[in-house]
């Protein structure tokens, strides 16, 4: 990407390395840093062998920040984002965030509705209201 063509999120242009990239939701990197967690504790029973401390704050910081705690609720949100052929920085975006109305949705990315696909209000709130019911259920 040239200097004259600035990344601009708002019409998911970003850099030549976040092409073909996947973005996590906070609630997938909790999911993946308490597994490594796990592994790291059942290899060393050596208490000077402890884990990091960046691995510790960042493993806390994404737990606080997850809206989905359970790993079935956090691949149902992915499979509901996915159905809507969101690119993968609104579909991180919208789950860590889960706004509640569309115009909330629209304000954090509004790439929905100038992205050529320009979905309209009512499958917005429908999305939203599919991803509600999940964190209902959890």
């Amino acid at each position: 990407m040239s200097r004259e063509e600035e990344e601009n999120a708002a019409e998911l242009k970003f850099g030549d390395d976040f092409v073909k990239a996947k973005c996590l939701m906070n609630s997938e990197v909790a999911i993946l840093l308490e597994h490594r967690c796990e592994q790291l504790k059942q290899m060393s029973d050596d208490q000077l062998n402890r884990i990091p401390q960046v691995f510790e704050k960042s493993l806390q910081y994404v737990q606080r920040f997850s809206r989905f705690s359970n790993q079935e609720a956090v691949k149902q949100v992915r499979e509901v984002l996915s159905r809507y052929q969101l690119a993968e920085y609104e579909l991180a975006v919208i789950g860590n965030l889960r706004p509640e109305a569309a115009d909330e949705a629209l304000a954090v990315v509004p790439s929905l509705k100038t992205k050529g696909r320009g979905y309209d209000e009512e499958t917005i709130e429908k999305m939203l209201n599919e991803l509600a019911l999940i964190k209902k259920f959890e």
